[in-house]
């Protein structure tokens, strides 16, 4: 808007760095002549005294679970490999048309069930902070591997809060919609706000959407003064896997908004413990009743065999999904089943309407926000992590994210502090339903007294570069 940057300067710049970083394994798809062509039109707009809003000549990324028109949509699995769909999403095609540029499609677990972005059929994405100077440096002080090349870490990424979790092990603000589930990955809390600003308003052709009247756009006051605010500390949420870190950075907080004046109480949840068996439930019938779309009939993969219609579903279906989803499947269809449909499904329902029911009386009793962890603990080495399965990771990593899908609330993950080892830690900031705004303003405040110190993109190159480096010595090595 300042005229110090054109649109097209900025665009390129973030290809350039995307370039760099490849290695990471980010992107699926990098788009970049439909950004290119995107910032130049931005840059008119520009030139004409017509820009379409705050989001005009940004980048952007799209995780590739949300349909992009004309740009393939994979969702990291074979079934959907080579489909390129004919529209776009509304979340996808409301960030354009307020003149974002669309950079790409971004990796994750195969249709985003998993909670690490490691089973995608393009592979693992590395956490960058592998690579940052604070964590190396620390590493240098403590070494604890035989190979450090191979010991980078996981990013997060979950079905049960993948924005919160991605948050919490890289060093983003993240904030959830729960009307849609749709999460925000930004530097800040006021730009989490501008885009949720854009996002957050009922959908006409959406029977779902709830019609609430809601301000917009999202501008968030600067709040000096937390003293008339309650925050609300759940007890269930002290979990005896809740690393000491996390826990120590979760009571530095409590004490921090005590000491400005805020009233800190404990406040009980108790159906906590339920939650994840009850998503597991609701989850997994979700699943086995939206995949049944994808049958090798009317779009994405579609097996050789033509013994029967029954043998080409099932041939489809196994080779187009990995065991992960073809699991969840299996558990939904069982859940569904009749005999089972009152015990499980029905029962499971019942449990989550206590589950919302508890936020509720807790927000009744006076508590603004509740202020709970993100994640067990900082991001943990690949190597670590693939030695458990993906249920069982995706129940632990989603213990505190999920009951807020559940409930359907707004929440938000601030970056705190690093770790012993130089990797972020998150926490978590949950709201009463439609009250984004004032959840957002306590994020803002917050984030603004902790001032977590970012990764410095030019160290990250640094070491990129060395590793690349490493790379090309491997490939040589290898081909002799």
């Amino acid at each position: 808007k300042q005229g110090q940057i054109t649109p097209t300067e900025l665009c390129q710049k973030c290809l350039s760095l995307i370039k760099k970083t490849k290695f990471l394994n980010a992107y699926i798809t990098v788009s970049e002549e439909v950004a290119l062509k995107q910032a130049e039109e931005s840059e008119k707009r520009y030139k004409n005294g017509q820009s379409l809003g705050d989001l005009d000549g940004i980048p952007i990324a799209v995780k590739d679970n949300f349909s992009t028109s004309g740009i393939e949509t994979t969702c990291a699995s074979n079934m959907l490999k080579g489909y390129i769909p004919p529209y776009n999403a509304t979340v996808v095609q409301k960030l354009l048309d307020q003149g974002a540029l669309l950079m790409g499609k971004t990796n994750l677990d195969e249709f985003a069930m998993g909670s690490g972005s490691t089973d995608g059929v393009f592979g693992p994405v590395k956490n960058p902070w592998s690579y940052s100077k604070q964590y190396r440096e620390k590493r240098k002080q403590n070494p604890h591997s035989e190979n450090e090349d191979s010991d980078w870490l996981i990013t997060g990424g979950s079905s049960g809060g993948s924005a919160a979790a991605v948050s919490a092990f890289t060093c983003y603000a993240s904030t959830r919609n729960p009307a849609a589930h749709c999460g925000i990955l930004t530097r800040c809390v006021d730009d989490a706000a501008v885009v949720l600003g854009i996002l957050y308003n009922s959908i006409s052709f959406d029977s779902t959407t709830v019609h609430d009247p809601i301000n917009k756009p999202f501008m968030l006051p600067s709040l000096a003064d937390v003293s008339k605010l309650c925050i609300g500390i759940p007890k269930e949420y002290l979990v005896p896997e809740l690393s000491s870190e996390v826990q120590s950075l979760w009571s530095k907080a409590a004490d921090l908004f005590k000491s400005e004046g805020a009233k800190v109480v404990e406040v009980s949840l108790p159906h906590t413990s339920y939650s994840i068996v009850c998503y597991h439930v609701l989850c997994t019938s979700e699943v086995a009743s939206n995949m049944a779309r994808f049958d090798g009939l009317q779009y994405g993969h579609r097996c050789d065999i033509d013994m029967s219609t029954e043998a080409m579903y099932a041939a489809t279906r196994r080779e187009g999904f990995n065991d992960v989803v073809r699991g969840r499947i299996l558990s939904g269809n069982f859940f569904l089943l009749k005999e089972n449909y009152e015990n499980y499904f029905v029962k499971a329902q019942k449990v989550r309407r206590l589950i919302a029911n508890d936020f509720v009386n807790v927000f009744n009793s006076g508590v603004d926000v509740l202020l709970t962890p993100t994640t067990l603990s900082e991001a943990v080495p690949y190597l670590e992590f693939i030695k458990e399965d993906n249920r069982t990771r995706s129940a632990q990593d989603d213990i505190f994210t999920q009951p807020v899908n559940m409930a359907g609330l707004p929440a938000v993950s601030i970056p705190v502090a690093l770790s012993n080892q130089g990797l972020p830690i998150g926490l978590q900031f949950i709201g009463r339903a439609f009250c984004d705004q004032q959840l957002l303003t306590v994020a803002k405040w917050f984030e603004k007294q902790v001032q977590f110190p970012f990764i410095q993109l030019q160290e990250l190159m640094d070491d990129c570069s060395a590793v690349l480096e490493n790379e090309k010595l491997a490939s040589v090595s290898l081909k002799q």
